[in-house]
Protein backbone atom coordinates (compact mmCIF):
# COMPACT_ATOMS: atom_id res chain seq x y z
CA UNK A 1 0.00 0.00 0.00
CA UNK A 2 2.62 2.12 0.58
CA UNK A 3 4.52 1.35 -2.57
CA UNK A 4 1.39 1.75 -4.49
CA UNK A 5 0.81 5.39 -2.54
CA UNK A 6 4.19 6.51 -3.42
CA UNK A 7 3.92 5.59 -7.35
CA UNK A 8 0.49 7.34 -7.26
CA UNK A 9 2.19 10.39 -6.38
CA UNK A 10 5.06 10.54 -8.82
CA UNK A 11 3.47 8.79 -11.93
CA UNK A 12 0.29 9.56 -12.03
CA UNK A 13 -0.03 13.51 -12.92
CA UNK A 14 3.25 12.90 -15.42
CA UNK A 15 0.62 9.84 -17.11
CA UNK A 16 -2.44 11.96 -17.42
CA UNK A 17 -0.07 15.04 -19.22
CA UNK A 18 1.38 12.46 -21.41
CA UNK A 19 -2.08 11.13 -22.30
CA UNK A 20 -3.67 14.14 -23.21
CA UNK A 21 -0.32 14.79 -25.34
CA UNK A 22 -0.41 11.85 -27.29
CA UNK A 23 -4.69 12.17 -28.02
CA UNK A 24 -4.08 15.15 -29.16
CA UNK A 25 -1.46 15.20 -31.15
CA UNK A 26 -3.43 11.83 -32.38
CA UNK A 27 -6.76 14.27 -33.23
CA UNK A 28 -4.34 17.02 -35.25
CA UNK A 29 -2.97 14.04 -37.33
CA UNK A 30 -6.34 12.58 -38.40
CA UNK A 31 -7.36 16.38 -39.17
CA UNK A 32 -4.47 16.94 -40.98
CA UNK A 33 -4.86 14.33 -43.36
CA UNK A 34 -8.76 13.64 -43.03
CA UNK A 35 -8.12 10.12 -41.78
CA UNK A 36 -11.66 8.15 -40.81
CA UNK A 37 -11.99 6.53 -37.50
CA UNK A 38 -11.65 3.23 -38.83
CA UNK A 39 -8.85 3.71 -40.98
CA UNK A 40 -7.04 5.31 -37.47
CA UNK A 41 -7.73 2.12 -35.52
CA UNK A 42 -6.57 -0.15 -38.62
CA UNK A 43 -3.15 2.10 -38.66
CA UNK A 44 -3.34 2.43 -34.74
CA UNK A 45 -2.71 -1.91 -34.69
CA UNK A 46 -0.68 -2.06 -37.29
CA UNK A 47 2.30 0.07 -35.75
CA UNK A 48 1.70 -1.90 -32.52
CA UNK A 49 2.22 -5.11 -34.45
CA UNK A 50 5.24 -3.95 -36.34
CA UNK A 51 7.41 -3.08 -33.65
CA UNK A 52 9.13 -5.95 -32.86
CA UNK A 53 9.50 -6.62 -36.43
CA UNK A 54 10.87 -2.95 -36.65
CA UNK A 55 13.56 -4.26 -34.28
CA UNK A 56 15.49 -6.43 -36.73
CA UNK A 57 14.96 -10.25 -36.98
CA UNK A 58 14.36 -12.22 -33.37
CA UNK A 59 13.72 -15.65 -34.16
CA UNK A 60 16.87 -16.94 -35.39
CA UNK A 61 18.96 -18.46 -33.11
CA UNK A 62 20.54 -15.80 -32.24
CA UNK A 63 17.95 -13.61 -31.41
CA UNK A 64 16.11 -17.24 -29.92
CA UNK A 65 18.71 -18.08 -27.84
CA UNK A 66 17.97 -14.19 -26.25
CA UNK A 67 14.57 -15.14 -25.81
CA UNK A 68 15.06 -18.23 -24.10
CA UNK A 69 17.58 -16.56 -21.59
CA UNK A 70 14.76 -14.24 -20.66
CA UNK A 71 12.28 -17.31 -20.23
CA UNK A 72 14.75 -19.80 -17.89
CA UNK A 73 15.86 -16.62 -16.33
CA UNK A 74 12.08 -15.51 -15.28
CA UNK A 75 12.95 -11.80 -16.84
CA UNK A 76 10.35 -12.13 -19.37
CA UNK A 77 10.98 -8.53 -21.51
CA UNK A 78 8.20 -8.84 -23.61
CA UNK A 79 10.58 -7.94 -26.86
CA UNK A 80 9.28 -11.37 -28.49
CA UNK A 81 6.81 -14.09 -27.74
CA UNK A 82 5.73 -17.66 -29.61
CA UNK A 83 2.82 -16.62 -32.13
CA UNK A 84 2.34 -20.24 -33.51
CA UNK A 85 -0.04 -22.68 -31.01
CA UNK A 86 3.48 -25.66 -31.27
CA UNK A 87 5.48 -22.66 -30.38
CA UNK A 88 3.35 -21.34 -27.19
CA UNK A 89 3.32 -25.29 -26.51
CA UNK A 90 6.54 -25.59 -26.49
CA UNK A 91 7.80 -22.34 -24.29
CA UNK A 92 5.23 -23.65 -21.61
CA UNK A 93 6.80 -27.09 -21.50
CA UNK A 94 10.79 -25.16 -22.15
CA UNK A 95 9.78 -23.04 -19.13
CA UNK A 96 8.41 -25.10 -16.77
CA UNK A 97 11.51 -27.77 -17.49
CA UNK A 98 14.28 -24.92 -17.45
CA UNK A 99 13.26 -22.59 -14.88
CA UNK A 100 13.70 -24.65 -12.16
CA UNK A 101 17.15 -26.22 -13.55
CA UNK A 102 18.11 -22.56 -14.33
CA UNK A 103 17.70 -21.72 -10.46
CA UNK A 104 19.86 -24.86 -9.49
CA UNK A 105 22.51 -24.25 -12.05
CA UNK A 106 22.67 -20.45 -10.59
CA UNK A 107 22.27 -21.42 -6.95
CA UNK A 108 24.83 -23.80 -7.37
CA UNK A 109 27.55 -21.73 -9.23
CA UNK A 110 26.97 -18.93 -7.17
CA UNK A 111 28.07 -21.70 -4.27
CA UNK A 112 31.31 -21.84 -5.67
CA UNK A 113 31.78 -18.50 -6.45
CA UNK A 114 31.70 -17.97 -2.39
CA UNK A 115 33.84 -20.78 -1.82
CA UNK A 116 36.26 -19.33 -4.56
CA UNK A 117 35.95 -15.50 -3.10
CA UNK A 118 36.56 -17.04 0.80
CA UNK A 119 39.52 -18.74 -0.81
CA UNK A 120 40.76 -15.43 -2.45
CA UNK A 121 39.89 -13.75 1.10
CA UNK A 122 41.95 -15.80 3.33
CA UNK A 123 45.11 -15.59 0.22
CA UNK A 124 44.74 -11.80 0.23
CA UNK A 125 44.65 -11.52 4.11
CA UNK A 126 47.18 -14.00 4.83
CA UNK A 127 49.70 -11.69 2.23
CA UNK A 128 49.21 -8.57 3.78
CA UNK A 129 49.44 -10.23 7.40
CA UNK A 130 52.33 -11.84 7.09
CA UNK A 131 50.66 -15.15 8.38
CA UNK A 132 50.50 -19.09 7.55
CA UNK A 133 46.61 -19.47 5.64
CA UNK A 134 46.09 -21.58 8.10
CA UNK A 135 45.89 -19.20 11.07
CA UNK A 136 43.70 -16.85 8.66
CA UNK A 137 40.15 -16.65 9.03
CA UNK A 138 37.53 -15.11 6.86
CA UNK A 139 34.37 -13.80 8.60
CA UNK A 140 30.93 -14.24 7.06
CA UNK A 141 30.37 -10.58 7.03
CA UNK A 142 33.85 -10.50 4.99
CA UNK A 143 32.25 -12.23 2.51
CA UNK A 144 28.70 -10.53 2.12
CA UNK A 145 30.80 -7.30 1.37
CA UNK A 146 33.29 -8.88 -1.11
CA UNK A 147 30.02 -10.02 -2.84
CA UNK A 148 27.97 -6.56 -2.81
CA UNK A 149 30.95 -5.34 -3.89
CA UNK A 150 31.21 -8.00 -6.31
CA UNK A 151 27.94 -7.11 -7.53
CA UNK A 152 28.04 -3.27 -7.70
CA UNK A 153 31.30 -4.09 -10.20
CA UNK A 154 28.81 -5.49 -12.63
CA UNK A 155 25.85 -3.12 -11.66
CA UNK A 156 27.56 -0.07 -12.79
CA UNK A 157 30.04 -1.55 -15.18
CA UNK A 158 27.41 -3.19 -17.11
CA UNK A 159 25.30 -0.11 -17.17
CA UNK A 160 28.69 1.83 -18.48
CA UNK A 161 28.75 -0.70 -21.43
CA UNK A 162 25.21 -0.31 -22.56
CA UNK A 163 24.88 3.11 -21.96
CA UNK A 164 27.65 3.52 -24.45
CA UNK A 165 26.08 1.04 -27.29
CA UNK A 166 22.32 1.76 -26.78
CA UNK A 167 23.00 5.74 -26.53
CA UNK A 168 20.99 5.51 -23.14
CA UNK A 169 21.71 7.95 -20.40
CA UNK A 170 23.71 6.56 -17.89
CA UNK A 171 21.26 6.57 -15.21
CA UNK A 172 18.68 4.55 -17.71
CA UNK A 173 21.16 2.36 -18.39
CA UNK A 174 21.55 1.49 -14.29
CA UNK A 175 18.11 1.24 -14.15
CA UNK A 176 17.88 -1.38 -16.99
CA UNK A 177 20.67 -3.53 -15.73
CA UNK A 178 19.05 -3.02 -12.26
CA UNK A 179 15.66 -4.06 -13.16
CA UNK A 180 17.10 -7.04 -15.45
CA UNK A 181 19.52 -8.66 -12.62
CA UNK A 182 16.60 -8.56 -10.14
CA UNK A 183 14.70 -10.31 -13.04
CA UNK A 184 11.38 -7.96 -12.73
CA UNK A 185 12.30 -7.35 -16.25
CA UNK A 186 9.71 -4.95 -17.49
CA UNK A 187 10.75 -4.76 -20.90
CA UNK A 188 10.76 -0.46 -21.36
CA UNK A 189 14.32 -0.80 -21.57
CA UNK A 190 15.71 -3.68 -23.78
CA UNK A 191 18.96 -4.55 -25.13
CA UNK A 192 19.94 -5.82 -28.88
CA UNK A 193 17.08 -4.18 -30.32
CA UNK A 194 17.90 -1.47 -32.03
CA UNK A 195 19.69 -1.15 -35.81
CA UNK A 196 19.26 -5.06 -36.36
CA UNK A 197 21.67 -5.36 -33.51
CA UNK A 198 21.27 -9.21 -33.04
CA UNK A 199 22.70 -9.66 -36.61
CA UNK A 200 24.63 -7.21 -36.89
CA UNK A 201 26.77 -6.57 -33.59
CA UNK A 202 28.24 -10.44 -32.71
CA UNK A 203 30.84 -9.25 -30.12
CA UNK A 204 27.96 -7.01 -28.45
CA UNK A 205 25.29 -10.02 -28.35
CA UNK A 206 28.25 -11.94 -26.83
CA UNK A 207 28.50 -9.56 -23.88
CA UNK A 208 24.74 -9.13 -23.72
CA UNK A 209 24.00 -12.69 -23.07
CA UNK A 210 27.30 -13.43 -21.23
CA UNK A 211 26.51 -10.45 -18.96
CA UNK A 212 22.85 -11.83 -18.00
CA UNK A 213 24.54 -15.19 -17.49
CA UNK A 214 27.68 -14.22 -15.86
CA UNK A 215 25.80 -11.45 -13.50
CA UNK A 216 22.52 -13.64 -11.81
CA UNK A 217 25.38 -15.98 -10.38
CA UNK A 218 27.29 -13.03 -9.17
CA UNK A 219 23.62 -11.84 -7.55
CA UNK A 220 22.51 -15.56 -6.35
CA UNK A 221 26.25 -15.70 -4.41
CA UNK A 222 25.04 -12.77 -2.85
CA UNK A 223 21.63 -13.23 -1.88
CA UNK A 224 22.86 -16.77 -1.04
CA UNK A 225 25.48 -15.39 1.54
CA UNK A 226 23.32 -12.73 2.71
CA UNK A 227 20.55 -15.68 3.44
CA UNK A 228 23.38 -17.98 5.36
CA UNK A 229 24.09 -14.23 7.33
CA UNK A 230 20.59 -14.29 8.76
CA UNK A 231 20.25 -17.77 9.53
CA UNK A 232 23.87 -17.31 11.52
CA UNK A 233 22.29 -13.89 12.90
CA UNK A 234 19.09 -16.20 13.67
CA UNK A 235 21.05 -18.82 14.93
CA UNK A 236 23.29 -16.51 17.45
CA UNK A 237 19.80 -15.09 18.79
CA UNK A 238 18.25 -18.76 19.73
CA UNK A 239 21.25 -19.81 21.81
CA UNK A 240 21.75 -16.49 23.15
CA UNK A 241 18.27 -17.05 24.36
CA UNK A 242 18.73 -20.10 25.53
CA UNK A 243 21.45 -19.43 27.78
CA UNK A 244 19.36 -16.80 28.69
CA UNK A 245 16.69 -19.29 30.04
CA UNK A 246 19.54 -21.49 31.39
CA UNK A 247 20.71 -18.88 33.83
CA UNK A 248 17.24 -17.73 34.48
CA UNK A 249 15.98 -22.20 35.42
CA UNK A 250 19.68 -22.31 37.32
CA UNK A 251 19.13 -19.16 39.72
CA UNK A 252 15.41 -20.60 40.49
CA UNK A 253 16.90 -23.87 41.24
CA UNK A 254 19.52 -22.16 43.33
CA UNK A 255 16.61 -20.23 45.45
CA UNK A 256 14.26 -23.21 46.02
Amino acid sequence: MFGAAVFDFIESEHEEEQRAQLIALERSIIARYNITASDSKKLEHIYVRLVPFKSGIQWKFTGAFYFVLTVITTIGYGHAAPATAIGKMFCMAYAFIGIPLSLTVYQAVGERLNTFTAWWLMHAKSKFFHRPRVDVQVTQTELVMAGWSACSLVLFGGAAVFSHYEQWTYFDSLYYCYITLTTIGFGDYIALQNDDALQKEPKYVFFSILYIMVALCVVASSINLLVLKFLTMNTMDEKESAQIEARKHFSNVLRQ
